[in-house]
């Protein structure tokens, strides 16, 4: 009655009605007596080389902007949808002059770079590989193509490690490969590094390596705040497990890692003794002073009632500690345990509902969350669509305001419908990976005779606290068409 790992991977064109049908492009769904994986494209070389693919068709889709958008016409980038930060602040945070970050201030509004250290440090290489010579345009030009170089190896990495997270489902991965809104905002900022790091972080996580996996964490934490938010599904589920000494493992990792990677630029030096750097702290001062800005639901709000929500800072916090304590008690409250990636996803989604902005870039802190969570390509497809319209809407709404009175473009109307159609497909995603939560023979992962594949040291381990009417020792469950399954049987 243990559960039944086969060696075969889950193929998706014989589980998934959506992947059958879009296999039919190709030939049709896998045959019965085909060998995968015994020649030179294996699913994860093949999905590496997808990935690139897309990537390479989102950097053809900035065409329009790298042959003059982004410098000529006030709203050409946004009528064209090919806007990105990286060629703006190559000039506008001081690489072009070779100021250094955190260190040196900036002239004009932002007096230091916004961006935490890791981040800085990688904008920071990427001016290096920039020629110093030339016009300003040119040297923009090169420094994103530099930065898109470096974002590609980064995407690379993060659809190997979605790949090889669940063992049995590679092909899992194809889902953050094929991702339309992946190749729209891979390059519009530096997100895929925390990006990718994270995905490394919960790969070393589910081979059972948690001080790995915490460094892992923790440095992605210095590149982005988010990752910071995993480490809060680990502790409920390693208190359910009683996997304290695994946690803790991950935990020092985490706060060892961050800290080497922020001391060196974390304090100033001067006759009355060491003071927090003013450059370092500006991503977190600047991070808590921002005002309610684009695609967030406060500033659908605000714009609907026409309230400016001064006290968005402090709704947006309560609101996501209210819903992190509903996450806690659904964990211990689970009939099953639920598994680390759905616990993951819906941490780090809850964060962007609740937050003060959301940037067009922010989808790729789900993307390979969601396909963890919920490897179901209808579900995923629904999503995506919801989240190239708000890609659309942004861009056409900043070229309605953008072009004075000419008005050409998405209205504000327009531009809070796209707000709520990201809205509502997130939610929608949410409301599946927590139906599988709660009736885990509805999970499709749980479906193939797994228990937590991406769980590491919480795989098929006994629950050492629960809550409610979750009863200890776990039945066994079977699922039709798939091997017995015992939650919560030891490892052998």
């Amino acid at each position: 009655m243990t559960s039944v790992r086969g060696d075969e991977s889950v193929r998706p064109t014989q589980r998934d009605e959506v992947a059958a049908a879009g296999s039919e492009l190709l030939g049709g769904p896998l045959g019965r007596r085909a060998l995968p994986g015994t020649g030179r494209l294996t699913p994860v070389r093949v999905i590496v080389l997808v990935a690139l693919g897309m990537f390479a068709l989102g950097m053809v889709q900035k065409l329009p902007c790298y042959n003059g958008g982004w410098f000529f016409g006030a709203t050409s980038q946004y009528v064209h949808a090919c806007y990105s930060d990286i060629p703006h602040l190559f000039a506008g945070r001081g690489f072009a002059d070779g100021l250094i970050p955190y260190f040196d201030r900036l002239p004009g509004d932002m007096e230091y770079l916004e961006y935490p250290v890791l981040t800085g440090l990688f904008m920071e290489v990427a001016s290096w590989l920039t020629p110093n010579g030339g016009e300003i345009v040119q040297r923009e030009q090169i420094y994103w193509l530099v930065n898109a170089g470096m974002l590609m190896v980064c995407a690379a990495v993060l659809v190997v490690c979605v790949a090889r997270t669940h063992r049995n489902r590679p092909w899992d991965g194809l889902l953050v490969a094929l991702a339309p809104a992946l190749a729209l905002t891979a390059t519009i900022n530096w997100d895929l590094l925390a990006v990718a790091l994270t995905a490394a972080g919960m790969l070393l996580w589910s081979r059972s390596r948690p001080l790995c996996a915490g460094v892992l964490i923790g440095l992605a934490t210095a590149a982005k705040l988010y990752p910071v938010l995993l480490l809060g599904p680990l502790l409920v589920l390693c208190w359910r497990a009683g996997a304290w000494r695994a946690y803790g493992r991950c935990l020092a990792g985490a706060v060892v890692s961050w800290l080497v990677v922020n001391l060196p630029v974390m304090f100033t030096h001067d006759p009355s003794g060491f003071h927090l750097r003013e450059g370092w702290a500006k991503f977190y001062t600047f991070s808590q002073e921002r005002p309610i800005d684009f695609g967030s639901v406060w500033l659908l709000l605000s714009q609907r009632t026409g309230n400016p929500l001064e006290n968005a800072n402090l709704y947006a916090t309560l609101l996501m500690l209210l819903g992190c304590g509903g996450l806690a008690l659904l964990t211990l409250y689970a009939p099953r345990r639920p598994r680390f990636a759905q616990l993951a996803f819906l941490v780090v989604a809850l964060f962007i509902l609740t937050n003060k902005v959301y940037s067009p870039q922010y989808v790729l802190w789900l993307i390979p969350l969601a396909a963890l969570a919920r490897p179901r390509w209808r579900d995923f497809l629904v999503w995506q669509g919801c989240e190239v319209l708000y890609y659309l809407g942004i861009w056409t709404y900043l070229a309605y305001t953008g072009s004075g009175d000419k008005h050409q473009g998405l209205p504000p109307e327009g531009y809070q419908l796209a707000i709520l159609v990201h809205l509502l497909g997130t939610l929608y995603l949410c409301a599946v990976v927590i139906r599988d939560v709660l009736l885990p023979e509805r999970d499709v992962v749980r479906r193939d005779g797994e228990d937590d594949p991406s769980g590491g040291v919480l795989d098929r381990a006994p629950d050492a606290f629960v809550l409610g009417r979750a009863l200890l020792p776990r039945p066994a469950v079977h699922f039709e068409g798939a091997p017995r399954v015992r939650w919560g049987a030891v490892r052998k």
